[in-house]
């Protein structure tokens, strides 16, 4: 699995949301800046190369589905960050974004309860 780029991650976000649609199904899901249909097209038939998603005829419409689940693309590409820039530590990574303001105590306490939660 490849990592992709941010127009690719924004049009496989839209998939993902979508389920099983055509373009401008997709189109509904992307945020603005929308691209140009044509621009979503290549983008998806790429997606599709890349083994991302899958493709059938429904008459003359040609549907697309995810191929690989949201959470198996974060569990592979978050993975790797960690490794790379926290040193395979997510200890680390939490303290990056402590540091940075970027977490509440709130949203801290909240970890901690999903974590204590799942010990139950």
């Amino acid at each position: 699995m490849e990592k992709l780029t941010q127009q690719e991650e924004d049009a496989m976000r839209a998939v993902w949301r979508t389920g099983e649609g055509n373009i401008k199904a997709f189109m509904e899901y992307l945020d603005e800046p929308i691209p140009p249909y044509t621009t979503l097209a290549s983008t998806i038939k790429n997606l599709e190369k890349k083994g991302y998603v899958v493709s059938r005829m429904v008459g003359n419409t040609l549907l697309y589905a995810p191929e690989i689940s949201e959470e198996a693309y974060k569990h592979k590409f978050l993975g790797g960050v960690v490794k790379d820039y926290f040193e395979n530590s997510y200890k680390e990574l939490v303290n990056f974004f402590v540091e940075k303001n970027k977490i509440s105590t709130e949203e801290l306490k909240e970890i901690i309860d999903l974590i204590e939660g799942k010990k139950s």
